[in-house]
């Protein structure tokens, strides 16, 4: 069963038979782009670059001076993030340039063929039929972008993706304070700059990323990136590859299937920082597995 063919490049797939059904079974759209909420004020597009073709030159691109004069990204494998950074300014709609550029990988589509499979204690798991290089983009967190406050009263928030880029940079939330500068983009002693306004509710609609499970050693991490605007609080979300994922084919007798290694990300949460409709504190185990795993994901 495939659930998507995305931008004719490679496949993402439902491994056969009955767990094929029970994905076409889900009460889920799959969607390659974001949607938006009705009720959102868009921000206004950004001015771009004026280079021709695909940007080659960081002193004389716009964008490139965004990043520290330099371009986030090489060409090389496809393209590949050179490091995590606070956000990433790619090249946007009002550039000179193709889509091509260096300066775009992520607009690029989905470049590995990956695979949604049932895991044995965690759901729904994402792995991969192709070897992924260190820094290689794997897909965009796609859904309805929304306003936090919206969702409040969600019986189901098991996909939403709160964008706290403010966050990450100032290592809340257990999340890794990423390298970089971007202060003069904001101020990070604003008190308002804590509130995660916008969140993607990837629930009913969205693509391969609402599949990928959390783990305490991931293989996978979160990059902020902005292109067509300007503005954190609604910035894309993209999942790198942190190393070079192998498609470990590894017959398990027990289960008659080769066993791949699946793509993971850690989800931040921060202990004890999920309260329940009555107050009161929610927990849940964590089942990654890994050798340093927190065992609570929240």
């Amino acid at each position: 069963m495939r659930l998507q063919r995305s931008r004719g490049l490679h496949d993402v797939s439902g491994t056969s038979g009955i767990l094929s059904y029970e994905l076409l079974m889900l009460d889920f759209v799959y969607q390659k782009f974001m949607q938006f909420a009705k009720n959102l004020k868009l921000p206004t597009n950004c001015l771009g670059c004026q280079c021709k073709g695909g940007c080659t030159n960081p002193r004389a691109c716009a964008c490139a001076q965004l990043n520290g004069n330099d371009f986030p990204y090489v060409q090389r494998d496809g393209g590949r993030l050179i490091e995590a950074k606070s956000v990433v300014f790619e090249c946007g709609p009002n550039c000179g340039c193709n889509i091509s550029c260096v300066n775009r990988i992520s607009q690029q589509g989905i470049k590995y063929h990956l695979e949604v499979f049932r895991t044995p204690s965690k759901g729904w798991g994402v792995r991969s039929w192709d070897t992924i290089p260190s820094g290689a983009p794997i897909c965009e967190y796609t859904g309805i972008l929304t306003k936090t406050d919206d969702m409040d009263n969600i019986a189901d928030n098991s996909y939403i993706f709160e964008i706290d880029c403010l966050q990450t940079m100032k290592g809340l939330d257990g999340r890794e304070t990423r390298p970089g500068d971007v202060s003069s983009l904001i101020n990070l002693d604003d008190k308002r700059s804590e509130v995660v306004e916008y969140c993607i509710d990837a629930g009913s609609v969205g693509n391969v990323a609402r599949f990928i499970n959390h783990s305490c050693q991931p293989n996978l991490f979160v990059q902020c990136i902005l292109s067509s605007h300007h503005d954190m609080k609604m910035a894309k979300v993209m999942l790198f590859a942190a190393d070079t994922i192998p498609p470990l084919e590894i017959y398990d007798f027990c289960l008659c299937e080769s066993v791949m290694e699946e793509l993971t990300y850690d989800y931040g949460y921060a202990l004890d920082s999920v309260v329940g409709a009555d107050g009161k504190v929610v927990k849940m185990r964590c089942h990654c597995g890994a050798v340093d795993c927190r065992k609570w994901l929240y």
